[in-house]
């Protein structure tokens, strides 16, 4: 009788046995080399990245785990502390192994107390590859693989720690500033690759499928793009552009020339922007206030390319809005402090006054050559420039290093084209309507659907609001609804030129002026006698007896006789 109340106390202890075999499962994750596991870390949770089966002949392995906008903590032990962990969305870890070491295992924890969600790699590396930020003199870890990313709205910077030789289990590991021999890790070289994902995209899953094609040295240097090599004597840091809302992944790869072999540091990513922010998040990154203006605009935009050159003084408001408001935000930007929607409301105020002033100077001097050939002109020529240095030609080093060669540059092509528009008014203010007013449609879709030519302006507009951007790399994405906005670009703007040449073929080239015609008709009629228009009231002499009118009550003059029947 004994044995049957001993038995389902026993199988309680085994039960709870296996609970806790298989929770201690549940909280260890087996990573093979070269393979992706996604892993869910809970809360106040410590998951155990165990590696097992090491093959003799690799001398370190990185563990590199990726969050999208999530804090994780990867560390050595289980316990996190200073040097010893790294706490970050895109974070890795190098761990040297020893001699017969076959096994491997790194934690991995949430910071915050929330559940993070994100994907891991394990990368081999033999004695002969570089052991990427080995020589680390910077951060905190001994041994950093790691890309540490900075971003505000001009430009992102990347910095990571030099590299080291590789070498043997249980090693010495070379001196990394002994000395700068050939045989010593100054001759390693870094090239720096970055990745863009799909544009408007920003899903975990498009983040996590751009990392596993991107992760190892192999992968980026096939699907990624080489932006540019740093020796070792270079200072390991590179700017780039800023694009709000565009997932970009940075990598940096260290080769080592003599040996040919090469390392990949643990890549990182950004949006240049931010998914916990209330405001302006990455989510909700376009304003009302500047989807309202370039709504307006390209509507504006749209009559310009077809009707501009037909209704002259609607034409000729819109480009003196564009250049006053254009200028009066860079100098607002410049001086004040100013929140972005006062600063954009104001330049707005701005560009109609000076939309009002260019229609006025042309009512009154009639001059062509002031207002077509110079603002019309002008307005044109910036654009041309802009499109000519938002091409690779823009990323040449002698404008990067060089501001004075880049403004020599792009204003000899901004006052290129004016010089056409003294041969051609007609044609050129046509051609310059349809240019211009087809891209206003380009930046007024770019307030709803990102496309990257909206930073053929903005380029130059954020060069001349920050005097350390033109060490930057300008380079954007173009994919797909790119493609397609140049295709509309140019439809529109052929189809407005076309339209307006043919309309025009027959009519003078440019309207007269209405002032110069009123004063013309005045002498007119003073000299012509015989004109009836000769006698007729002058217009204050009109609206005075219009007045009178009126204001006065007419009394009846003589007798009436009454009408008979």
């Amino acid at each position: 009788m004994s044995r049957w109340i001993w038995f389902p106390l026993l199988l309680l202890l085994l039960l709870q046995l296996v609970y806790e075999v298989e929770a201690q499962v549940e909280n260890r994750v087996i990573f093979l080399p070269g393979r992706f596991q996604n892993v869910s870390i809970s809360q106040n949770e410590t998951v155990q990245a165990v590696v097992s089966t090491i093959p003799s002949e690799v001398a370190f392995i990185t563990l590199q785990f990726h969050t999208q906008h999530r804090n994780a903590t990867i560390s050595y032990t289980r316990m996190p502390g200073l040097g010893l962990s790294l706490t970050a969305v895109d974070s890795g870890l190098v761990s040297a192994l020893r001699r017969d070491q076959t096994s491997l295992t790194l934690f991995l924890s949430s910071p915050d107390g929330n559940t993070v969600a994100g994907t891991g790699v394990i990368l081999s590396y033999s004695s002969t590859d570089p052991v990427p930020g080995a020589c680390n003199m910077e951060f905190d870890l001994e041994i950093d693989p790691n890309i540490y990313i900075h971003y505000n709205l001009y430009e992102t910077t990347i910095r990571f720690a030099p590299a080291n030789l590789g070498y043997e289990r249980d090693g010495v590991p070379p001196a990394c500033s002994q000395s700068t021999g050939a045989d010593t890790r100054w001759r390693l070289q870094y090239d720096i690759y970055q990745y863009f994902l799909p544009e408007n995209d920003l899903s975990e899953r498009s983040l996590f499928t751009g990392f596993q094609a991107v992760a190892d040295k192999q992968g980026m240097m096939e699907n990624g793009k080489r932006v540019m090599t740093l020796e070792s004597t270079d200072v390991s840091s590179m700017v780039f552009n800023s694009i709000p809302g565009q997932g970009i992944i940075y990598s940096v790869i260290v080769r080592d020339p003599l040996l040919n072999t090469s390392a990949s540091y643990v890549p990182a990513h950004t949006y240049a922007c931010s998914f916990n922010s209330t405001l302006d998040s990455c989510q909700t990154l376009g304003k009302i206030s500047t989807k309202i203006f370039f709504t307006i605009t390209g509507l504006a935009g749209l009559f310009v390319c077809f009707f501009g050159h037909r209704f002259f003084k609607c034409e000729l408001f819109c480009m003196g809005f564009s250049f006053a408001a254009f200028l009066f935000f860079i100098l607002i930007t410049r001086t004040t402090e100013l929140d972005y929607d006062i600063r954009l409301t104001l330049s707005a105020v701005l560009g109609v006054v000076g939309g009002i002033i260019l229609v006025m100077i042309w009512w009154r001097f009639g001059s062509v050559v002031a207002v077509v050939v110079i603002v019309v002109g002008l307005t044109l020529g910036f654009l041309l420039a802009s499109v000519v240095l938002f091409t690779p030609l823009g990323d040449i080093d002698v404008f990067r290093k060089s501001d004075a060669v880049f403004w020599v540059t792009f204003c000899c092509v901004t006052l290129i084209v004016p010089l056409f528009f003294v041969r051609w008014p007609r044609e050129g203010n046509i051609t310059t309507c349809g240019i211009v007013g087809a891209y206003a449609v380009v930046l007024a879709v770019n307030a709803y659907i990102y496309t990257s030519l909206s930073y053929i302006t903005l380029n130059i507009l954020k060069r001349l609001l920050n005097n350390t951007f033109s060490a930057v790399f300008t380079d954007v994405p173009f994919q797909t609804i790119d493609y397609v906005m140049i295709t509309v670009w140019v439809v529109l703007s052929v189809c407005g030129i076309v339209l307006q040449l043919y309309r025009e073929r027959s009519r003078p080239f440019f309207p007269p002026s209405p002032y110069l015609m009123w004063q013309q008709e005045r002498e007119r009629r003073k000299t012509n006698v015989l004109d009836p228009s000769h006698h007729f009231p002058s217009l204050p002499s009109r609206l005075l007896a219009r007045v009178r009118q009126l204001t006065m009550r007419t009394e009846p003059v003589g007798e009436h006789t009454p009408l008979l029947l």
